[in-house]
């Protein structure tokens, strides 16, 4: 088996002369693989080079060949590598050295994992390499821990690729349940279809019944409506000369059966011109140029006075009677208060309980068709109808009751259907593994706030004890880089903040056995990070034995 020199996290892995690269995030695959790595047995080569310098490097490094500087600046003899004087204004002739101000340092810590180091960290005084090789002139007693280090990250690694594992095996687990979900949502939403199409024909037909029972009882309501106000109409007739007869009899002071310019006189609100100067003249025009009228003269002299007179029989004050008035109302408006108070959510609750029960719907058509209209006035109230015209009225109500049933049905199988098709349609990754999430919710509680995820919704923020909740930001899109989209998601257009941009919040997915928010952060202004683990993004395992062969050739 081939000795191996290698990297863990955010590295380089080195196999004798050929090199691998791995990504800053840690996937299950790599972990595997490093976990390989180190537990086929690893152990250090050293390979001859200049001090400092990476085995990435080391073909710009030959011995007894001019050197160039990296950045193609000079070329140098090779003595004057790592001379400890700068000559390549980029440092890489001083490798191991802390001539270069800008120079960096490669400690291989073989058994672990290699990192640079700036130059001047060389001889300083103080171990940075684990494996010692920063300080070979300073006098520094240092003991190389790479091997220590390397055991407890393999232990660390090792228990990484088992959740990874794990996670991929709930990860299949999900999928399949998604693809099941997604075969049931279809099936519904064609049933629903089929369901929508006899509902929309039902709907049609109760539309023309209705329309139907509601022209002869819409004619049966004219018709009383007519003879009601016809009625009023003589009511208000007879009271008219009623008025009238109280009237004169009011002005025939002395009962002569007469009303005279005299006895005209004595109203002086009924003075045309209203300049406190009524003469005869002016009474004598009011009852049409004579002396007096009787009873049935009077009925014309009644329509020019009506307006303007004054029965001497008049109550208290007008003053006195509004204020008298006025105290009831008051109490009445201020028992009114409370249902100003009631929210508009409120009234839409109470409307769908009205809605919801059947019993009360038939209660209140009833009651409303038998008293068509309760007006108190002086012209009494509107009498029910009659029994032939109720009829009208309880078949009509009853054809609108069975439409608006029918009708309100549809509405909601077309919701359920939108819904439906939303969700089928959405995007919950190449095989709908993130579909389990869909209506679900996730909350992080710290020392200030309660934290809540709600994917492909919302994320939301409310203070631990008490106040009002902050939107965070709405579902907006995948927002992970080009090879792994859906390492990331981002909700957008949240609660504006003060005299700032909208809220807003990134979510990073990272692979676990469980669903969970681990943390909330708030790197700029309106702007947080949420991490969130689930087992929807683990990626799958490499073949362990195929890939134990393979580093054995190696």
């Amino acid at each position: 088996m081939s000795t191996l020199v290698f990297l863990a996290l955010s590295c380089d892995i080195y196999v004798v002369d050929r090199r691998f690269r791995c990504s800053t995030m840690m996937s299950s695959r790599y972990v595997v693989l490093l976990t390989l790595l180190l537990g086929v047995g690893v152990s250090a080569v050293e390979v001859q080079r200049p001090r400092g310098v990476p085995l990435s490097k080391l073909q710009f490094y030959e011995e007894g060949k001019p050197f160039t500087c990296l950045d193609g600046s000079r070329t140098i003899p090779f003595d004057r590598v790592n001379d400890d004087y700068c000559d390549c204004s980029d440092g890489s002739d001083e490798p191991g050295t802390a001539a270069c101000p800008n120079g960096s340092f490669h400690c291989t810590n073989a058994g672990f994992r290699p990192v640079f180091i700036p130059s001047s960290r060389i001889n300083d005084g103080i171990c940075d390499c684990c494996d010692t090789t920063d300080e070979y002139n300073s006098g520094a007693v240092c003991q190389n821990t790479c091997r220590d280090l390397g055991r407890k990250e393999r232990e660390s690694l090792l228990k990484l690729a088992e959740i990874a594992k794990e996670g991929f095996l709930l990860k299949q687990q999900l999928i399949q349940e998604a693809k099941r979900g997604l075969e049931e949502k279809r099936a519904k939403a064609a049933d629903l279809q089929v369901n929508k199409k006899d509902l929309e024909e039902k709907v049609e037909a109760l539309r023309t019944v209705k329309e139907a029972a509601e022209q002869p009882e819409k004619q049966a309501k004219e018709r009383h409506l007519k003879a009601w106000e016809e009625e009023k109409a003589l009511i208000r007739i007879e009271e008219e000369k009623g008025k009238m007869a109280e009237v004169f009899l009011e002005l025939d002071d002395d009962a002569d059966g007469f009303v005279s310019v005299a006895e005209l006189l004595s109203h002086a609100e009924l003075d045309p011109d209203s300049d406190n100067s009524f003469t005869e003249e002016e009474a004598q025009g009011i009852l049409g140029g004579v002396d007096k009228v009787d009873t049935a003269a009077f009925e014309a002299v009644w329509n020019n006075i009506k307006e303007k007179y004054i029965s001497e029989a008049a109550p208290a004050p007008v003053e006195t009677a509004q204020e008298e008035i006025r105290e009831p109302v008051s109490d009445n408006d201020s028992e009114q208060y409370p249902e100003d108070d009631i929210t508009e959510d409120e009234d839409d609750d109470d409307e769908e309980d009205e809605d919801d029960d059947p019993d009360d719907g038939d209660y209140k058509s009833h009651s409303a068709t038998r008293t068509p209209e309760k007006k108190d006035d002086d012209e009494g109230t509107m009498p029910p109808y009659d029994q032939e015209t109720q009829i009208l009225i309880d078949a009509a109500q009853k054809a609108r009751d069975e439409f608006e049933e029918s009708e309100k049905a549809l509405r909601e199988v077309d919701d359920q259907i939108n819904n439906l098709e939303k969700e089928i349609s959405f995007d919950f990754g190449p095989s709908s593994e993130f579909a389990y999430l869909y209506s679900q919710c996730y909350e992080l509680t710290t020392s200030e706030y309660i934290y809540r995820l709600c994917p492909f919704n919302r994320v939301s923020q409310k203070p631990k004890y008490g106040g009002s909740e902050t939107n965070l930001g709405t579902w907006g899109k995948w927002a992970g880089p080009e090879d792994n989209i859906y390492s990331m998601m981002k909700y957008e257009h949240g609660t504006g903040c003060w005299q700032g941009p909208n809220r807003s919040t990134t979510v990073k997915l990272t692979c676990g056995k469980e669903t969970v928010v681990t943390s909330t952060s708030e790197p700029s202004r309106c702007e947080y990070v949420m991490e969130f683990i689930c087992p929807a993004i683990c990626q799958e395992p490499p073949n362990l034995v195929s890939e134990e062969h393979e580093h054995e050739e190696l």
